[in-house]
């Protein structure tokens, strides 16, 4: 009778054992797929945030911009005909 008692008393802790086991990969699953789910949310918002930003670099480099801040702040202007210089390469190894 002890042989069965010990046997049943090993299957119940082994059971228990288990089932402790099953509860705390449950929970760590739940609480990586919690993780997984934050950092897809930043990875996403991380994306929106490099569009919005390719956006303002695109607004920032326009060809029109770039033209009246050179003509406002460095007061630059396009030379008119006579004051432009043409020069004539000679040497023929410079191309």
């Amino acid at each position: 009778m002890s042989g069965k008692l010990v046997l049943v008393i090993c299957l119940l802790m082994i059971t228990f054992v288990s089932a402790i086991s099953v509860v705390y990969i449950k929970h760590y699953n739940r609480k990586l797929f919690v993780e997984v789910q934050q950092l897809e949310k930043q990875r996403d918002e991380m994306e929106i945030e490099w569009g919005q930003l390719q956006l303002e670099q695109n607004t920032w480099a326009t060809q029109s911009r770039i033209e009246s801040i050179a003509r406002e702040k460095l007061q630059m202007h396009i030379p008119k005909a006579e004051d432009v210089i043409y020069l004539k390469i000679l040497d023929k190894r410079i191309k």
